[in-house]
């Protein structure tokens, strides 16, 4: 049953809030958990350890493919003595996953980054973009997907950055429920991941995060408690690295007290790919081995059974690792709402939606002297750089999308290991002719590679304005070395720009990089990983017929010297080619006791540093005011009104400033505002006190002080603070 998607503003407020306040679904938490009790009772030992195991449903992966199975990304036997549906399990929350192009020409529609996503603060246009991947999975013959990727970007060198949505718990647990909110409301399962701490993708098998549990409480975890409390996923993914000495995936601690018991949470905990190292991990609280063959052996088949043996404990246990699953099928309708390969797909609304997301995401960095909207005066545009003339640039690894026909373009990246081999560009009308067919016939336009600089320079100088794309690729299993671009892009820009003081830099980026030419450019548009129609969105806000109001949802730094880590972890220690595997044994401490929560902007405030870009900065082509903030009752208050002259949109940012003369700074609520030239509105965000607290004693505690807030459009340009006198609050998660 495929859910149709309207890409206008029909998408309410109210039906997504309909769809996502309550904990409990259409098919109530505690239904689907009595109906799983009920199965579950029914099974033979046998049948108790077939969903607690999958493989990889590609092909020399190392297991028979089932010929109910779609090539995918994993397949889980079901039970039809007992009705229970086989999982059929796809990458990611990009979209359908091309899966290495195992599907031949078959594609799925390329949404934007999850940092371009994030770059909106837009949790209905996160609703949209997850019910449309969730419709293609349906359409496609999969009823899981392994999408909701929440972990804070702590390293802006991070490899899968590209996937996640900022350094903010907040954000990120807001646009990730969300986006699995509306992946599920397709009546499939929807994954959050990788819980917990998999943060770089350096030493990702054998690297042991070290962080004290209010940390991990107020930053990380409290990200995927938001996201798991809005999105209701039927699966958490635990991740590769250890936490505080145990894997993740054999964590008792972080699976069984804090997932199960502190948060109640009542679904099924699925291992990453080559993440079981032994059945102990079962008793920890561990539900399913997935891609079983990836794993030195299979740990959670017939071995289960012998392993418990006659221990009631193991046995319940097992029991127990079902109902999860059972669950996770029930509360979705898998079992009512059975996938049919085939349905019919909205190619066109869902690549509009694409489109939406890429144009609300773009991020105006910099524009001096009004050098954007381009001026109708500006008659010969030359283009530069990027690979503009080929597609848009996109992250590497499982969540890799491309549409029907495969990657427009692989460039060598260099290396052996399975994600390190192949940058790649996506189809779709590219930067260069959407450009050349906005500009009109009256305007030249040309295309130099920047292969030659002297050549780019030639040909910027002949030019009214200069248009450089540059490029950074990010992917799974591997991290960047330092944020410069790479290919000598760099210098590129630098000489550009001095030939032609009209350059403008388009950035497609998987996160933050730094910009020592900055100051020779009229301006810097940040598009991320852009998605199948971001040729035409960077047009349009190139030529102004969108108005920029993405913000960064993550900080640029200056330097590298201002990160918390300034030579990433494990990064001698690791090969490259290994994908963050290790010898046998090996260990390298990644430190997160160093920055704690102060994740991102937080670190920035405390340290005093000036960044290049702070969090939750962006330019736009009109002007706004906040005012009037006000906090009562747990809720914010404040005015935005547009004093420009054109249509924009905007988000206002509130801060928690100070408690009692203590300084902070943590973003505790905000609000994407669209407001005609001369226009103002009031909004209202709900405060959560998570975000005033801290953890302590295993509870979360307010002390009784005066509390700071302040608002504004990033986290530095912050209006007068105003306090509020709150009492002391002591409780449980």
């Amino acid at each position: 049953m495929m859910r149709k998607l309207a890409v206008s503003a029909a998408m309410t407020s109210a039906l997504i809030a309909s769809a996502v306040a309550a904990k409990e679904p259409a098919s109530t938490n505690a239904d689907a958990w009595q109906r799983a009790e009920a199965t579950e009772q029914k099974m033979t030992d046998a049948e108790r350890v077939v969903m607690t195991s999958g493989i990889t449903a590609l092909p020399n992966a190392g297991d028979k493919i089932p010929e109910d199975a779609v090539l995918g990304a994993g397949y889980v036997a079901g039970i039809p003595r007992l009705g229970v549906p086989a999982l059929k399990e796809t990458d990611a929350g990009l979209g359908v996953s091309w899966a290495l192009g195992a599907r031949g020409n078959e594609g799925a529609t390329a949404l934007p980054s999850g940092m371009a996503l994030a770059a909106t603060w837009n949790q209905e246009l996160a609703y949209q973009a997850g019910q449309m991947v969730g419709a293609e999975t349906r359409a496609k013959g999969f009823n899981v997907l392994l999408a909701g990727g929440v972990n804070l970007v702590r390293d802006p060198r991070g490899g899968r950055n590209f996937e996640y949505f900022s350094e903010d718990p907040l954000l990120s647990g807001i646009l990730g429920g969300y986006s699995i909110a509306g992946a599920q409301s397709n009546h499939i399962i929807s994954t959050v991941k990788h819980f917990a701490f998999n943060n770089q993708e350096t030493a990702r098998k054998f690297g042991n995060v070290t962080i004290s549990e209010a940390a991990a409480r107020e930053s990380e975890l409290l990200a995927f408690k938001l996201a798991i409390e809005i999105g209701n996923p039927g699966s958490v993914m635990c991740s590769y690295n250890r936490l505080n000495g145990p894997y993740t995936c054999g964590s008792e601690w972080l699976l069984q007290k804090v997932l199960k018991r502190d948060w109640g949470y009542k679904g099924f905990v699925m291992s990453d790919w080559g993440a079981v190292y032994e059945p102990g991990f079962a008793w920890a609280g561990l539900d399913h081995q997935s891609g079983r063959s990836s794993d030195p052996q299979v740990y959670f088949a017939d071995q289960l059974l012998t392993d418990a043996g006659t221990d009631a404990k193991r046995k319940s246990r097992i029991s127990d690792m079902n109902r999860r699953i059972l669950w996770a099928v029930y509360s979705n309708g898998l079992d009512r709402f059975p996938v049919l390969p085939g349905e019919k797909i909205d190619k066109a609304g869902h690549e509009a939606l694409a489109g939406e997301v890429a144009r609300q995401g773009i991020v105006l960095l910099r524009n001096e002297r009004g050098a954007l909207p381009l001026a109708a005066e500006a008659k010969s545009i030359a283009v530069i750089g990027g690979f503009a003339d080929t597609g848009m640039l996109s992250g590497g690894g499982s969540s890799q999308v491309h549409g029907d026909g495969g990657p427009a373009a692989m460039i060598p990246g260099g290396g052996r290991g399975l994600f390190n081999g192949w940058e790649q560009y996506q189809r779709g009308t590219t930067p260069l002719a959407a450009i050349r067919k906005r500009a009109g016939q009256d305007v030249t336009v040309t295309y130099r590679t920047g292969n030659y600089i002297a050549e780019a320079v030639e040909q910027a100088r002949k030019a009214d304005v200069a248009i450089v794309f540059a490029n950074q690729w990010q992917s799974e299993g591997r991290d960047n070395p330092d944020l410069s671009l790479p290919r000598g892009q760099d210098a590129l820009i630098a000489a550009v720009a001095a030939a032609n003081p009209n350059t403008v830099v388009v950035l497609q980026t998987g996160s933050a990089v730094l910009m020592p030419w900055l100051d020779q450019t009229a301006a810097v548009l940040e598009a991320w990983y852009p998605g199948v129609q971001g040729g035409e969105a960077i047009a349009s806000v190139l030529f102004g017929d969108t108005n920029p109001s993405g913000r960064l949802p993550v900080t640029f730094p200056a330097s590298l010297e201002q990160l918390p880590h300034p030579v990433l972890p494990g990064h001698t220690e690791a090969d490259p080619d290994k994908n963050g595997a290790g010898a046998p044994g090996q260990q390298v401490t990644i430190d997160y006791n160093v920055d704690g929560s102060d994740v991102g902007y937080r670190w920035f405030a405390r340290q005093g540093h000036k960044p290049l870009f702070p969090f939750g900065y962006g330019l736009s082509y009109t002007n706004f005011a906040t005012s009037g903030l006000s906090v009562k009752g747990g809720k914010a208050t404040v005015t935005v009104q547009n004093t420009g002259g054109r249509a924009g949109a905007t988000v206002a940012q509130v801060y928690l400033v100070a408690r009692g003369k203590v300084a902070t700074r943590r973003l505790v609520g905000f609000q994407r505002v669209s407001l005609e030239a001369g226009a103002s509105k009031t909004v209202t965000m709900t405060i959560d006190p998570r975000l005033l607290a801290d953890w302590k004693d295993g509870r979360w505690s307010m002390p009784r002080t005066t509390y700071y807030f302040a608002v504004g459009e990033n986290a530095e340009a912050l209006s007068s603070p105003i306090g509020i006198r709150l009492p002391a609050k002591r409780w449980a998660d």
